[in-house]
């Protein structure tokens, strides 16, 4: 039985301050659940956050890393940093950095496999743009991602990753991909990993979805046999709304 997954990715949104008051109104209910949540906070916000959940089950996650451990990298963070503060999680591909930052599969491959190597747990984004999908590429584009993400891990390693399907056109703009469609790219997605892999580990590995996900379609979306979670942005930045994801 795969334990859900639900993560909040903040982006770059609240200050030190409006950080440490969400994740106080998301602590108690966090250690009811038997749900693991993980929350995705700015860079600026990792210390103060994980003093805060000292004693919660609440998880910690940043939202990138770089994969040198150290040098003339202005501007970027390393996975012993993370580590040293505490971070368990890391997202790692999402289309938003693939879009505005020019991230490639090879250099998504290079961050998941530092970040298991020092320990770190990613969540591995995948997902078709609007002009794929129209074009029936879903199938293509996910696979591909995934098979060039995943180069080199060992099947050992990615017991230890979080897949999330995100495809790009519902990614911030209200717009859901339906529950069946959702959980059919999904149920593809852990069929590739049979393939690289095993049934054994396939059957294993968690997918979250990520597009538009609120408390309002949660129970639909998580009711589907390969959902695993959701990586929820717009939705986490508020307490109630997160929560009941959270609840679904």
């Amino acid at each position: 039985m795969r334990r859900p997954i639900i993560a909040g990715n903040w982006k770059m949104h609240k200050t030190i301050k409006e950080a440490l008051e969400m994740v106080n109104d998301l602590k108690e209910e966090a250690n009811k659940t038997d749900v693991e949540v993980v929350v995705c906070v700015p860079f600026t916000c990792l210390s103060e956050v994980k003093k805060a959940l000292d004693g919660s089950k609440l998880k910690l996650g940043a939202q990138n890393l770089f994969w040198e451990d150290k040098g003339a990298y202005t501007g970027e963070v390393s996975a012993e940093m993370l580590k040293e503060i505490g971070v368990e999680y890391v997202i790692i591909g999402h289309s938003e950095r693939r879009q505005y930052f020019h991230e490639t599969d090879e250099t998504v491959n290079k961050k998941v496999k530092k970040a298991l190597k020092k320990g770190l747990k990613p969540i591995l984004c995948v997902g078709e743009t609007l002009d794929e999908r129209e074009a029936d590429k879903t199938f293509q584009i996910v696979k591909s991602q995934t098979l060039l993400a995943l180069e080199g891990v060992s099947a050992e390693d990615v017991r230890k990753l979080v897949i999330a399907y995100e495809p790009v056109w519902a990614i911030g703009t209200g717009k859901t991909a339906s529950s069946q469609d959702a959980n059919t790219v999904i149920a593809y997605i852990r069929e590739v990993i049979g393939e690289i892999y095993n049934d054994t580990i396939s059957e294993e590995i968690r997918i979250q979805y990520g597009g538009s996900v609120k408390a309002a379609n949660a129970t639909e979306i998580m009711g589907e046999a390969d959902i695993d979670g959701a990586l929820v942005g717009g939705a986490s930045l508020e307490a109630d709304q997160f929560l009941g994801i959270v609840n679904f």
